[in-house]
């Protein structure tokens, strides 16, 4: 694939009429493709995502060979060393340089616990590991905390109905990103799966998967930047199509959290029409359970001109980037700063007045989040976004929609 240095997205104020294709939910289609693996025979997975990180999945769970590249996808490499660890082969799991920096230490602890053989070959911690045939279950209760990746802990529940002895799973301390563990268990009860969670236990017995059709929702995270657009342009409607008003995905709170942002939502058969109204002022979030949004609540914020205060960002130190340190790079090119004024509390302070841009240029640091949450403000000025491929991990459609969307777009190779 030909590769560009950078995207330079012309200045669009007015965003008229337009129902956007979105991407599918790689959350649900990872989750999905995992399960459907375990089934006999498999199911039809209908409008799986285009996201890299689901071809990729697809990809590697039916590869024969030794050594399985998960490039920078982690929810495909967590996932898959829970898979394999049940297997009856040797696998070498590995990923890009940014991957090998990110921790599975507390999955491989659980897997080990449980009786999977399995190595580190290069920093204790961290990929690549290898995977060895597993030699059977030891013990059928394992501990884990909540407050680390909910991947994790899905990883750990999807492979639980085919162990010997099923599993109980107790969450200590304070469960992070819930509705991740939640959508796990609701694919998992669709697919034949009975479980309890009392408390802060979740019991899966021993039993068999079952093949299910199931047809994937778009992606509530891909339509958080529709959203933000909305908010920042004077005068906008956008109709995303295929998003359930009673979805499984965390990241649908972006209807509740735009809301005050200046974005009315309204559901119908066919997804959610987003209009503008007034915004308050100032106001304060709590990404707990759902960090993914974080960026994009960031940017409009100090966009907007609105002091918010954010907390619940803990994961945000170890996905594809420091998503902390990068926003605090790239808002402070606005004007705006985001700086920490408690233990765990962030704070976006804007630029003292609104600000147009004539060629803002956003550095993305290999993470699509941060190309995709910095690019509605071409709504307030022209903004350069740097190594636009990276949105193909999560929306391979993005620039095609904005131009949709009436954005002019310049590629410079």
């Amino acid at each position: 694939m030909k590769t560009h240095k950078s995207c330079k997205i012309f200045h669009t104020k007015n965003l008229n009429y337009l129902e956007v294709p979105l991407s599918s939910s790689k959350s649900e289609s990872n989750r999905a493709l995992i399960i459907n693996a375990f089934c006999k025979p498999t199911a039809r997975i209908n409008n799986l995502s285009d996201a890299r990180d689901t071809r990729t999945m697809q990809r590697l769970l039916t590869s024969k060979e030794e050594v399985l590249d998960v490039m920078d996808a982690g929810t495909t490499m967590r996932f898959l060393i829970a898979y394999h660890a049940l297997s009856e082969r040797n696998i070498i799991l590995t990923g890009t340089k940014r991957m090998q920096q990110r921790p599975v230490k507390i999955l491989v602890d659980a897997l080990a616990t449980l009786g999977a053989e399995i190595a580190y070959l290069g920093d204790p911690g961290y990929p690549p590991i290898r995977l060895k045939p597993f030699p059977g279950q030891k013990t059928s209760e394992l501990e884990i905390r909540g407050d680390v990746s909910s991947q994790y802990i899905s990883a750990l529940l999807m492979i639980s109905p085919v162990l010997q002895n099923g599993l109980k799973l107790h969450l200590t301390g304070k469960i992070m990103s819930r509705p991740y563990i939640e959508m796990t268990l609701a694919l998992m009860k669709h697919f034949g799966i009975c479980y309890a969670w009392q408390n802060n236990i979740i019991t899966v017995d021993p039993q068999p998967y079952k093949p299910a059709t199931y047809t994937i929702e778009s992606d509530w995270s891909g339509a958080s930047y529709w959203f933000a657009m909305v908010a920042l342009a004077e005068k906008a409607e956008i109709k995303l199509l295929n998003l359930r008003e009673n979805s499984l995905q965390g990241d649908k709170r972006i209807v509740e959290i735009m809301d005050p942002l200046g974005v009315h939502a309204r559901f119908d058969k066919d997804g959610v029409t987003l209009t503008k109204k007034e915004h308050q002022k100032a106001l304060h979030f709590d990404f707990s359970d759902c960090p993914d949004l974080a960026q994009t609540v960031a940017v409009t914020c100090a966009a907007k001109q609105i002091d918010c205060t954010m907390t619940g960002l803990e994961s945000l130190r170890i996905k594809e980037t420091d998503r902390i340190a990068a926003l605090q790079n790239e808002l402070a090119k606005t004007g705006a700063e985001f700086t920490e004024i408690s233990p765990g509390q962030w704070q976006v302070i804007p630029a003292l007045s609104a600000r147009k841009f004539e060629n803002l240029t956003i550095a993305t640091y290999e993470d699509h989040r941060m190309a995709m949450a910095f690019a509605p403000l071409a709504t307030t000025g022209n903004v350069v976004i740097e190594d636009p491929e990276v949105v193909e991990k999560s929306y391979p459609g993005f620039w095609d929609h904005m131009v949709m969307a009436g954005f002019g777009l310049g590629i410079d190779s």
